[in-house]
C-alpha cells in the first residue's frame, strides 16, 4: 500500500507532472536570481527563493528539525543546504503505521546562486521551522547613483 495517493506511481498527477517538466525543458524553467537543481515535487525541505536590491534570501521549510544538525554550505555558486529528519512514530511492541506522509531521513538541496551573490556574506537562522539564509549581493553590481559635477 502507498503511503499516500499523492504519491502513486503513474497516479492521476503523473501526467500534469510530465507536462510541466516538457514546458521546463521547452522554455527553460522560470529565469530568477538563483534556481533549484531540478528536484522531484514534494521535495523536502520545500525553499522559496527571492531577492531584494542587496540581498538573496532563502527560506527553507523544515520543521522538526534541529538546528545544530542542518548544514549549509557553499561551494562554486551553489548553496547546498542538507541534513537528516527523524522519523516519528508509534512506539511499542503493538504499534502499527497506517500511513506515512511526513518525511524522515536524510535530505539535500542545492540552488544555484547569481553571479553577484557574495560568498564571503552569508547569514543563515532557524526559527519556528524556517530555515532563512541571506546572502549579501557584492556592492559593485548593485546600482549607484553618480553625481554629476
Amino acid at each position: 500500500m502507498y503511503a499516500s495517493m499523492l504519491s502513486v506511481p503513474g497516479g492521476v498527477f503523473s501526467d500534469f507532472e510530465r507536462l510541466r517538466r516538457e514546458f521546463d525543458d521547452l522554455f527553460g524553467g522560470w529565469p530568477g536570481p538563483a534556481s533549484i537543481r531540478s528536484v522531484a515535487p514534494g521535495s523536502f525541505p520545500a525553499v522559496n527563493v527571492g531577492h531584494t536590491p542587496t540581498s538573496i534570501e532563502i527560506f527553507a521549510f523544515a520543521p522538526g528539525l534541529d538546528p545544530a544538525a542542518v548544514e549549509v554550505n557553499v561551494d562554486r555558486g551553489v548553496l547546498t543546504i542538507s541534513g537528516e529528519r527523524a522519523a516519528v512514530a508509534p512506539e511499542g511492541e503493538r504499534a502499527t503505521v497506517y500511513t506515512r506522509e511526513r518525511f524522515a531521513g536524510s535530505f539535500r538541496r542545492a540552488i544555484s546562486l547569481p553571479e553577484d551573490a557574495d560568498p564571503t556574506r552569508i547569514e543563515a537562522s532557524y526559527r519556528d521551522g524556517v530555515l532563512r539564509v541571506s546572502i549579501a549581493r557584492r556592492e559593485s553590481t548593485q546600482p549607484r547613483r553618480i553625481t554629476v559635477q
